[in-house]
């Protein structure tokens, strides 16, 4: 009797109970789009970010950061500090190798420079702008500065590791010695001179628009120095700083081994400093503090932001139920009312009707799942460009608050039941 009196009220207000089960529905699959996006966008924010520059800078031991974030300063009496090139690679065998998505070395020197528009000295820094790396765990990996710096705003062309007879310049220093595209320039280091064909002329917003970016074989050539390098810029996927990064990067041996052990195997930027010195020979490796925080901060927000869409999207899925039922309760108060006037007591009425919501809610939660996996996915194409992967740890998370939305819901209509009185309701007050 029961199942039938069930079966009978879902047919008989099918109108209203498919107004409940898309209320439902809406909210699930809000919820579940949020939720994927939420527990997937870490990644895709920080790869967002890591087109705008490094958050790690490696340098020598003994060599410091000062106000510019992407140098030395001069005549600090580092210039005969160095890293070995040969040992870059190893970056990309740390724990966190895979969190490692690009990194570049600099050489940094001075030369003399003379061109047709003039003489003067100029600041050169070698790099590798694309390189294909063999990699001792047996893996390839291309990296470079033209994967760092992709934001750069360029004329002419990049330049190849190739090009060791061509050289980029910064706009400013471009300006300052009247240079074009296709110019000669000759650059002077002791009893070295080679010329170079200016390729590309670059702006960048910085520093860098008053130097010359040239291979970085060509630079140690220059200068005398093979095979090493001034520093290293690192751009690695990071888990925001809390308080135990923070102690760790101040000092990592006033940790307990537990401590140790999760602040080594999670991918804090400090835990990747820390990673990065034991493969580099006496390398300093330091987070760029400005970009580290800034990428934490905008995840923080970003899913901040996409909880509270989700709590108001339950909300107002709430709220809708709640209307929805109190309506259909008060259709069938004479029913209602019979049934208690025949002896019905308010327990089996109020699990009668709570078992219609319910049934409703699980029909509305499925079909609320998978739209809301449509919309997930959307949202990934459309803001990062990628699809986001689908987290089995939603469904559970989606049933809980279906569940929990669809009994707040329930709770006015159940009160107003429990409040009638079969009397009244049969003579029609």
């Amino acid at each position: 009797m029961f199942w039938r009196m069930v079966r009978g009220t879902l047919f008989r207000q099918k109108g209203k109970m498919l107004m409940v089960a898309f209320t439902i529905a809406l909210g699930a699959s809000l919820a579940t789009a949020m939720l994927n996006v939420m527990l997937d966008v870490g990644d895709k924010v920080n790869q967002e970010l890591k087109t705008y520059g490094a958050n790690i800078n490696v340098l020598p031991r003994g060599a410091s950061l000062l106000d510019d974030l992407y140098g030395v300063s001069e005549g600090s009496g580092v210039s005969d500090k160095y890293l070995n090139e040969e040992e870059l690679p190893n970056i990309k065998t740390i724990f966190w190798a895979f969190n490692i998505v690009d990194f570049a070395p600099y050489l940094n020197a001075r030369a003399r420079l003379a061109s047709r528009a003039g003489t003067g000295e100029a600041k050169l820094v070698g790099t590798w702008f694309s390189r294909h790396l063999e990699l001792p765990t047996g893996e390839s990996l291309d990296t470079g500065m033209r994967n760092l710096k992709s934001w750069w705003d360029l004329r002419g062309r990049w330049l190849s590791d190739d090009d060791t007879a061509c050289v980029m310049a910064g706009e400013a220093a471009a300006a300052k010695y009247g240079l074009e595209l296709g110019d000669t320039v000759t650059f002077m280091t002791g009893a070295e001179s080679r010329e170079f064909t200016l390729e590309g002329i670059f702006s960048a917003g910085g520093d860098e628009d008053g130097e010359f970016y040239l291979p970085l074989a060509s630079v140690q050539e220059l200068a005398g120095r093979p095979g090493l390098v001034s520093r290293v810029e690192v751009s690695a996927l990071t888990t925001p700083d809390n308080e135990l990064s923070r102690r760790a990067a101040q000092d990592p041996r006033s940790l307990s081994i537990k401590e140790m052990e999760t602040w080594y195997c999670t991918a804090y930027v400090s835990a990747i400093c820390y990673q990065i010195d034991e493969v580099i020979t006496d390398a300093v490796s330091k987070p760029i503090r400005q970009v580290a925080e800034s990428e934490g901060a905008i995840l923080e927000k970003t899913q901040l932001l996409m909880l509270l869409i989700t709590v108001l999207s339950l909300a107002g899925s709430a709220l809708g139920i709640s209307n929805l039922v109190t309506a259909s309760v008060m259709e069938r108060a004479a029913e209602i009312g019979l049934l208690k006037a025949v002896g019905a007591y308010d327990g089996p009425v109020s699990a009668l009707v709570l078992t219609e919501i319910v049934i409703t809610g699980i029909l509305g939660g499925i079909a609320g799942y998978f739209a809301g996996l449509g919309f997930a996915q959307i949202i990934g194409r459309s803001v990062f460009g990628s699809a986001i992967d689908i987290k089995p740890m939603v469904i559970p998370l989606v049933a809980a608050l279906v569940f929990l939305v669809t009994l707040a819901g329930s709770l006015p209509s159940v009160r107003l039941l429990l409040s009638l009185r079969p009397a009244e309701v049969l003579h029609g007050r």
